[in-house]
């Protein structure tokens, strides 16, 4: 399974996710810079955390007008797999792939610490290897965090919700939302951070049942 990781400027987990993608689950992956048009072939996409043009604007909002974003909409609309993580969920949300949007978090400051995610659903392709109401753990970065859904339409995001803080809401998103998949099923955007919590040596390996799962679902399609 081919995997593509986008690069902005500003972008600053990329180098993460290729370690977790190439080392420790050994699949293939390619380097998608912010300019090019070309998927490369790529079977699944991860927008990495960062702070892609320096959140100058608003977080995402300059990032989701590259040219990659173009070819990007059109590979998810066409069911293929896209994983924003952190800044990338930001700039799923800004490209329209995901609803909603982000705002500050409450209280106005950086979060940079480990919290726990309860899994919602496991009948997904990120969450396969998971069990229903299992709780993970997960680290986040973020200043802009606190997820807000769309006022309009009214219907209920609970299909979506793949993953809310569990015991506590850091960031104070509405229905303590952490990660969010669009309807088709084939787009997940979350705030914590998989790629830092998948190898032994970082103590924590819960992020890890996430490209576990991806993968799992790319061998039964």
């Amino acid at each position: 399974m081919k995997f593509g990781v986008v690069v902005f400027p500003g972008s600053n987990c990329d180098q993460d996710c290729v370690r977790v993608v190439r080392d420790v689950i050994r699949q293939p992956v390619a380097i998608l810079w912010h300019q090019d048009t070309s998927l490369q072939g790529v079977e699944a996409i991860i927008i990495p955390g960062g702070f892609s043009y320096g959140d100058y604007l608003r977080t995402g909002a300059i990032a989701h007008l590259s040219p990659i974003m173009q070819a990007i909409k059109s590979f998810a609309e066409d069911g293929g797999l896209v994983l924003g993580i952190c800044n990338g969920f930001q700039i799923l949300l800004e490209s329209g792939l995901l609803p909603g949007a982000m705002m500050r978090n409450t209280g106005l400051r950086f979060i940079c610490r480990t919290v726990p995610l309860r899994v919602e659903r496991v009948d997904t392709v990120w969450t396969n290897k998971c069990q229903k109401g299992q709780i993970i753990h997960l680290p986040i970065a973020h200043n802009e965090g606190r997820y807000i859904r769309d006022p309009q339409p009214h219907e209920s995001l609970a299909e979506q919700v793949v993953f809310r803080y569990e015991g506590t809401n850091p960031n104070g998103s509405e229905e303590a939302i952490a990660g969010l998949m669009n309807r088709a099923g084939n787009v997940l955007g979350m705030m914590p951070h998989p790629e830092r919590a998948a190898e032994d040596v970082l103590g924590n390996t819960d992020g890890r049942l996430i490209f576990e799962s991806m993968l799992t679902a790319h061998a039964n399609a």
